[in-house]
């Protein structure tokens, strides 16, 4: 028998495997936190065998980690029967192809330089998966509607071990989650500092991720929360500290006043909100948040004045426009 006819049943129900071309060297280790390599190409089980995703066209081979959360559990199953090298097509059934959709989208996100970490924060729920009720891509939601079986071909590039690589931040488990956020801030800050904002609110983001994660699982309110609330609102207004240099202004607005509804004495808070405000005309907001900065903490009066003096200079300018403007109405 050839490699091209060897069909073997993996010993899991609903698959079928085909191996294409074979690989060298003895199967790796597929432990917990190894990083796979791969590219993959899905198809439907039509007559035309129509091709829904292809890594090959995106141009960058998937990345996954054992034992990770955010993938298609059977692909874990299908890579470990290969070798380094190998292509393989793997027939699937309905059974475990269901979440495939989900996963697809994601990937697609990533490849088209969209932000999949909304997608992290939200579908730590398997519930919450299914509350979406457009993927956003017509393929996908008619698979949502009515799953079918697929086929996988894989070609298994590399594995690395965990020692061997620098794990991203949400492969890992919630002691090694607390302990990369310092780092990521860090980095973050440095890139502030370079006047690289866009990069920096990335670390950010990716370190208040990281310690949301972890919070889910702490009782709201109690010690161990409120720890993690102040690291994670420090970073947020890091990140608005980025998005005033970038002229979010609403944005800023936005995360600053979730802040101060839940903690009423966060005064760099009151200060970004203030500063942001200003930036959009916003005199009288501007004015009381600049206000609420002086009763919490009087030695910020000399960056205040300062503001509050391009406040008026600016309310000036604007009067003098209007005037301006509005003369000859009249």
């Amino acid at each position: 028998m050839s490699d091209m006819e060897e069909t073997m049943m993996l010993g899991v129900e609903g698959i079928k495997k085909t191996i294409l071309h074979g690989g060298t060297g003895d199967i790796p280790r597929f432990i917990t936190g190894a990083k796979v390599t791969f590219h993959f190409r899905t198809q439907l089980c039509d007559d035309e065998r129509t091709v829904i995703d292809d890594s090959k066209v995106v141009g960058t081979p998937m990345e996954m980690v054992i034992g990770n959360m955010f993938k298609l559990e059977i692909w874990e199953t299908l890579l470990s029967s290969m070798r380094i090298g190998e292509v393989a097509e793997f027939f699937c059934d309905t059974i475990h192809t269901g979440l495939y959709p989900i996963v697809a989208k994601s990937m697609r996100r990533i490849a088209e330089g969209k932000d999949p970490v909304d997608w992290h924060i939200h579908t730590c729920g398997m519930a919450n998966m299914f509350a979406y009720h457009s993927l956003g891509y017509n393929d996908l939601d008619e698979l949502m509607k009515e799953p079918q079986p697929l086929y996988f071909v894989l070609e298994l590039i590399k594995v690395q071990q965990p020692s061997e690589y620098n794990r991203e931040s949400w492969a890992l488990n919630d002691e090694e989650r607390i302990k990369v956020v310092p780092v990521l801030h860090g980095q973050g800050n440095k890139l502030y500092k370079a006047g690289r904002y866009q990069e920096a609110t990335l670390k950010y983001k990716e370190a208040i991720v990281c310690i949301k994660n972890v919070q889910t699982k702490e009782k709201a309110w109690e010690v161990p929360w409120l720890k993690l609330e102040k690291m994670a609102n420090t970073l947020t207004l890091n990140y608005c500290q980025c998005l005033l240099r970038m002229e979010e202004y609403y944005e800023v607005i936005e995360h600053t006043s979730d802040i101060v509804n839940q903690h009423p004495g966060a005064v760099k808070a009151f200060y970004l909100r203030g500063k942001a405000h200003m930036e959009v005309w916003n005199e009288a907001e501007a004015r009381q948040d600049f206000s609420r900065v002086l009763d919490l903490d009087p030695g910020m009066k000399k960056a205040v004045k300062r503001d509050l003096a391009v406040l008026n200079m600016r309310m000036e300018e604007k009067n003098q426009e209007d005037k301006h403007k509005y003369k000859g109405m009249f």
